[in-house]
């Protein structure tokens, strides 16, 4: 069954928020891919009506086996295109995002696969997202938020949640991306900011920082 590029970034959407509790309702959905919710109701009963998803009227959506898969497959591209334009063409982190979401809609498995050989079968991204294999595993390694690390404990950078450019950019001006050492030294109450060594200095780290960057336990 043949999707199309609309299609398959709702895929890729319901499968953020699908978590297999509640299904993912229209308003989300419609803050994540920019739309309205009559929009994402029209789609969602189009996947619907071709078996990717469950649509129940006023309560959301969830994935089906298949449409877990097909969503699954989705985002295995993406996060290894952006690994290939990061690793292999040197572009920065906070440039591959867009490049990504046009390279994920290229239908052929052979091209994914051979991919997935020339980088050596990366398990995370640049961002620190973990990357679905062949069978749509994926690495679990746990991870708390950098608010959440503790004191005099030097930990390593896992990811960000966010791959906005802007804070992408943001996080360069103190060296942190994926694989960084860092030293918790304050978490200031006041205001929920936290003062940390990276390299040999020390930076005030805001509290959607440090919210929004993630440590390995």
């Amino acid at each position: 069954m043949k999707t199309t590029s609309a299609e398959e970034n709702y895929l890729k959407a319901v499968l953020k928020f699908d978590h297999g509790e509640e299904p993912v309702n229209t308003n989300t959905l419609a803050a994540e891919l920019g739309t309205t919710p009559a929009s994402v109701t029209d789609m969602l009963k189009k996947l619907g009506e071709k078996g990717l998803l469950h649509y129940t009227p006023y309560r959301g959506a969830s994935l089906t086996t298949e449409g877990r898969t097909r969503a699954l497959h989705i985002l295995r591209k993406h996060r290894l295109w952006e690994t290939f334009l990061v690793e292999k063409l040197k572009f920065g982190w906070d440039e591959v995002h867009d490049a990504a979401e046009q390279l994920e809609h290229i239908d052929n498995p052979l091209l994914v696969n051979k991919l997935d050989e020339f980088l050596g079968y990366p398990t995370y991204d640049p961002h620190g997202e973990p990357i679905p294999d062949a069978n749509g595993q994926m690495a679990n390694r746990p991870k708390i938020p950098l608010a959440q690390a503790p004191l005099q404990q030097r930990m390593e950078v896992a990811g960000v949640v966010i791959d906005d450019a802007d804070f992408l950019r943001h996080l360069d001006r103190f060296g942190i991306r994926p694989g960084t050492h860092l030293l918790v030294q304050e978490h200031i109450s006041y205001d929920e900011s936290i003062i940390v060594e990276v390299a040999g200095h020390q930076h005030l780290l805001s509290a959607f920082v440090a919210r929004n960057v993630y440590v390995w336990c």
